[in-house]
């Protein structure tokens, strides 16, 4: 029986083109790291992100609407921001959707990847 998420992972045509920008401006930790594969985050039982080289992937993403990777938030807004400032590229601005706030950016290789913040409730 499946039980649970474990993680999913991203192929590139190099490494170096995705890891920085997971890694050093998103900040998402590295738990594993080996020259050609890169597992980002430290919880045991959460979900994971891993990054590799593929020889079967060229360049930037065909069709980045296929998937996207979903990243939580503390405060979207102030994520958007940071974000912006340093010239990461955003197709939406934060959202509200019900009870989510979201905002997609891409990555070096077009890859969307969405920021999930819960809404703030406005019920006392």
């Amino acid at each position: 029986m499946i039980t649970r998420l474990t993680g999913a992972t991203i192929w590139s045509h190099d490494l170096q083109n995705l890891l920085p920008f997971y890694r050093d401006t998103l900040g998402l930790p590295v738990g594993i790291e080996s020259p050609e594969f890169v597992v980002l985050g430290h919880e045991t039982n959460g979900a994971r992100l891993a990054l590799g080289t593929h020889s079967e992937v060229n360049g930037r993403a065909s069709d980045p609407y296929r998937h996207f990777v979903e990243l939580g938030s503390d405060n979207l807004d102030a994520d958007f921001e940071r974000l912006s400032a340093v010239g990461v590229e955003f197709i939406e601005r934060p959202t509200d959707y019900g009870g989510l706030r979201i905002a997609t950016l891409k990555d070096p290789e077009g890859n969307l990847v969405q920021l999930f913040e819960p809404s703030q409730s406005t019920e006392s």
